[in-house]
């Protein structure tokens, strides 16, 4: 098992020191939806969330969070985006003893309703098109050791605009490593915890559909030939958005009443520059009752260009019979220019 954890270790930092030799690539990638942070309680605390355990919603930040999990949940995200896009993040795990967690997700993004408009009708057709994004995920995670993890996410996803459409396979890797540094009791599991992920590492994507089916004259010049050749555009295929992340997480208060959670993440993606984001929790639990929660945190430290900043939020958890809790978690961003977004999220633990 050690020679497990060990080498798929070496695979996450092998990969990272590849990617350090790229270039950005601004604009460059497909599926830009894919890089919308997902989870209330993520968001909040700067989007610092791959070392971090406990959440069901961690499964997007990094898959060997949830092999942490205790009990079969359910989660649901609600986040308005930027400029009347509308975004939902829905999560279910199961926990199994002795086998692992599995988790099946999906993410769902929806653009509204837009007008057509072409050369010759500038100001609209009198017709309306849609487009939407969504990715389903089937992720399986699992603990080698008390003190590691690893996870794995396989995802389908589809990207629809009016008659056009791309789709496209992908898989998240990652390891979280519980250390015994600056741990109190000098035990695994209360010291530094240090994790790393690969997100969307898969095909590319190619729109195709019957809007880019024409009729082509392929000599105008030239009469009684054929005049209406069906054509089709061929568009280009587009890489995913790959994202490596590696973070440290450390809880420099923990007692039986309250916690704090410091959280760090580096980050390399393959479309844009490195940054850096920065979190912290605090946590009191409210007797046998529930727990209170308030994050806050800053996104895209040192990140060559961006609109994102500070964060903040928190929620409540509330106990039930039966060891069931009911969760509510609520989270904006700073956008710069373009306004704030907010997140809210109900949770359910059974």
């Amino acid at each position: 098992m050690k020679r497990i954890a060990i080498f798929l270790v070496i695979v996450l930092l092998t990969a990272s020191i590849g990617f350090g030799e790229q270039i950005n690539r601004y604009g460059s990638t497909a599926a830009s939806f894919l890089e919308i942070g997902m989870g209330s309680a993520p968001s909040a605390m700067g989007e610092a969330y791959v070392a971090v355990t406990g959440d069901l919603s961690s499964v997007y930040w990094n898959p060997a969070s949830v092999a942490y999990l205790k009990k079969s949940s359910f989660s649901l995200m609600y986040q308005p985006w930027l400029v009347d896009i509308n975004t939902i993040f829905a999560s279910g795990a199961v926990v199994m003893p002795g086998v692992g967690t599995f988790v099946v997700s999906l993410t769902q993004v929806g653009y509204g309703e837009m007008q057509v408009t072409t050369l010759a009708n500038q100001d609209g057709t009198g017709e309306f098109f849609t487009a939407n994004d969504f990715a389903v995920g089937l992720s399986y995670a699992r603990k080698i050791a008390n003190w590691f993890s690893f996870g794995a996410t396989a995802k389908m996803i589809n990207s629809q605009i009016w008659h056009e459409s791309a789709s496209a396979f992908a898989v998240d890797l990652g390891v979280i490593v519980k250390t015994q540094f600056f741990s109190p009791t000098g035990e695994k599991g209360n010291g530094l915890d240090i994790g790393m992920s690969i997100s969307n590492y898969g095909s590319r994507m190619q729109y195709d559909g019957i809007d880019l089916i024409q009729p082509i004259d392929i000599s105008i010049d030239e009469t009684g030939n054929y005049g209406d050749v069906i054509g089709q555009y061929r568009t280009q295929a587009w890489e995913l958005p790959l994202m490596f992340r590696i973070g440290l997480s450390y809880k420099p208060i923990q007692t039986s009443f309250s916690s704090l959670t410091l959280a760090a993440d580096a980050l390399h993606p393959n479309n844009n520059s490195e940054s850096i984001n920065v979190g912290a929790e605090y946590a009191l639990k409210i007797s046998n009752a529930g727990k209170f929660f308030v994050r806050g945190g800053y996104k895209a430290l040192y990140m060559d260009e961006t609109e994102f900043g500070l964060t903040a939020g928190g929620g409540i958890e509330l106990f039930a019979r039966g060891n069931r809790s009911v969760k509510v978690d609520y989270a904006f961003k700073e956008a710069g220019i373009l306004g704030r977004t907010h997140a809210y999220t109900i949770g359910l633990t059974f």
